[in-house]
């Protein structure tokens, strides 16, 4: 399979695997719970009191994500490719705005 060209592409591509409702609701809501969880775990280095919730944001946030698949019947996008996994912050970002 090509590789997708501009940004544009690589949303195309992300979007084909994922148009089930619950896979997208999963999405909406495990992405960012994922990058809160990264975030967090960044500043549990100087509060280690925040690995725990930085944990289990990061943990729930990947359930979420194959949750969806599973529901979708298709496989993570980043299986195919590891730069599917920034796509996918963009897609929600690109979400985010369209909604504000």
């Amino acid at each position: 399979m090509p590789q997708p060209g501009p940004a544009r592409d690589w949303l195309a591509r992300y979007n084909e695997s994922h148009q089930h409702p619950v896979n997208r609701a999963c999405h909406a809501l495990g992405i960012p719970m994922i990058v809160v969880g990264v975030l967090l775990a960044v500043a549990a280095m100087a509060r280690p009191w925040l690995w725990w919730p930085a944990g289990i944001l990061f943990a729930a946030g990947w359930l979420l994500q194959f949750i969806g698949h599973w529901v979708e019947g298709k496989p993570p996008a980043f299986f195919a490719d590891p730069r599917f996994l920034i796509t996918g912050l963009q897609w929600w970002l690109a979400k985010l705005r369209r909604r504000h």
